[in-house]
């Protein structure tokens, strides 16, 4: 029997980072949550939990963007982050040098989609998706078990959208303005709204402009690379899972009974939805990642 292999994995998140010590959601040793400040302290505060740990590799799943090609100077480093203070942040440097174990390094939504594809509810599915709303939006997009990569990885959380009748909001993104992130992430929603998102009312008009906003990134998703389930974890919309037959209905009917989409859209209940994982897909999305490492 193979002996399994056990992962101290790493969710970078923009608000808080997840340190996980498992081989696997039915073998988890300890987890550990710190909050995500500024660069030195927050990865200090990590490795102080990584150096009570006997691991055999490491999985880190960040937010971003972040360099995931080997071949570039920027590789296992966090880039143009919209995250103050965190651009040009090494981490897979820093790891190597200070526990000499191999290191997988994906976006946290790509390792999320690993982790539904490996245990969750996408299980044995070819292509699927995982969407996390919270302090950015980010969209990881798996086929054939691998993610989706070109020159860089995907930034669909900044896709530009037809904007609701009437909705004149600038958008909160340093970057794009009004994209999908300028438009529904936390902080966005705040500013745009006056008040944190947690704080809305259920019945809010703010909540229709949000369905209206991520339904019109989930058509183009849908039109693009027709996966056979899409994943919507993050704070905002598991605090709400009342938004979800909202964003089905909206998507069905932008989806217009077009084609072998029409099909799709009949399973409408089981193409869109929550994480299979719940709220440990992120962290254990950082366990499928450092699994990959050889």
């Amino acid at each position: 029997m193979t002996e399994l292999r056990l992962i101290a994995g790493i969710e970078l998140g923009g608000t808080k980072c997840v340190a996980l010590l498992a081989t696997g959601p039915d073998d988890v040793r300890d987890r550990v949550t710190v909050p995500t400040t500024d660069p030195q302290a927050t990865l200090a505060a990590i490795e102080g939990v990584l150096d009570r740990w006997t691991f055999d590799a490491i999985g880190v799943a960040s937010f971003g963007p972040v360099g995931l090609d080997p071949a570039r100077a920027d590789y296992g480093a966090i880039t143009a982050t919209t995250k103050p203070g965190w651009s040009g942040t090494d981490l897979i440097g820093r790891l190597t040098a200070r526990y000499g174990k191999p290191t997988g390094f994906q976006t946290d939504v790509n390792g999320a989609a690993l982790a539904e594809g490996r245990w969750g509810a996408a299980q044995g599915m070819a292509a699927h998706a995982y969407i996390t709303i919270g302090t950015g939006v980010g969209v990881g997009l798996v086929t054939g078990g691998r993610p989706v990569m070109g020159w860089a990885h995907g930034e669909a959380g900044h896709m530009r959208l037809p904007r609701a009748p009437g909705d004149t909001y600038p958008g909160w993104c340093r970057f794009h303005g009004d994209c999908l992130e300028g438009l529904i992430a936390g902080p966005a929603l705040a500013e745009r709204f006056g008040m944190p998102g947690d704080q809305l009312p259920d019945d809010a008009p703010a909540w229709d402009l949000f369905v209206h906003d991520l339904a019109g990134m989930l058509h183009n998703l849908v039109v693009t690379a027709a996966p056979e389930r899409i994943a919507i974890g993050g704070g905002v919309t598991a605090a709400r899972p009342y938004l979800f037959p909202k964003l089905r209905a909206r998507l069905v009917e932008s989806l217009g009974g077009y084609g072998a989409l029409a099909e799709w859209a009949e399973d409408i209940e089981t193409r869109l939805g929550t994480p299979g994982l719940g709220t440990m897909a992120g962290p254990l999305g950082a366990i499928a990642v450092g699994l990959e490492t050889s």
